[in-house]
């Protein structure tokens, strides 16, 4: 995916997902040139756009209470 630079920030698109109900969230990596690095996350629903950015910490208790919700929820398969 593309970088998108300007004078204080570089963007890194990282993934895209399409969510029910015709939602999708875009993933980037801002680095603010200051040693500063965000991850933002860009939701649309419909023409509404909602942008986050969070911190490396913030991101990665966000990802492991997701990664255990999404298991304890998920439909469970005769393995």
């Amino acid at each position: 995916m593309a970088d998108m630079d300007n004078e204080s920030e570089t963007i890194t698109e990282l993934s895209e997902h399409i969510l029910p109900f015709g939602r999708r969230v875009r993933l980037q990596n801002v680095d603010f040139h200051n040693g500063l690095n965000m991850l933002r996350m860009i939701w649309r629903e419909g023409r509404r756009l909602t942008i986050i950015d969070v911190d490396p910490e913030s991101a990665t208790r966000l990802g492991e209470e997701m990664a255990k919700w999404g298991r304890e929820k998920a439909p469970k398969t005769d393995d």
